[in-house]
């Protein structure tokens, strides 16, 4: 091959590859990509918890709606409610709620004098 010859050659998939010239900066390159990419595994598996977390939140508040016949924001602040008070996560409380389909004795704690079922 000769110096005239461009460095770059089709990968199988048409993109452009660049091999690696010790001393040009290429290593420079693979290691920040290397860093982003890693990076990007570890937001989308964090977004992959986010999500599954508000699945449950959200099937505990359609079983507290039913359940009390209450709006699903009533149940949503229920479940905020019996959370913070008993200093445990929203997602935990909520997979209690939906492992019994019950209303759990810490909700009910947090429900008093204020609490208003859904009146339409």
């Amino acid at each position: 091959m000769s110096q005239a010859a461009p460095r770059a050659r089709e990968a199988s998939a048409g993109a452009t590859v660049l091999p690696l010239v010790p001393g040009d900066g290429t290593e420079t390159l693979v290691v920040r990509q290397q860093a982003e990419i890693t990076r990007l595994r570890e937001l989308a598996s964090q977004l992959e918890r986010a999500l599954e977390s508000r699945i449950v939140v959200e099937q505990a508040k359609g079983i507290l709606s039913v359940r009390l016949d209450c709006s699903v924001e009533q149940a949503f602040e229920l479940l905020r409610r019996g959370a913070r008070s008993h200093r445990i996560r929203l997602h935990d409380l909520a997979a209690e709620v939906v492992v019994t389909r019950a209303v759990p004795p810490r909700l009910t704690s947090v429900m008093n004098g204020s609490w208003s079922r859904r009146t339409s």
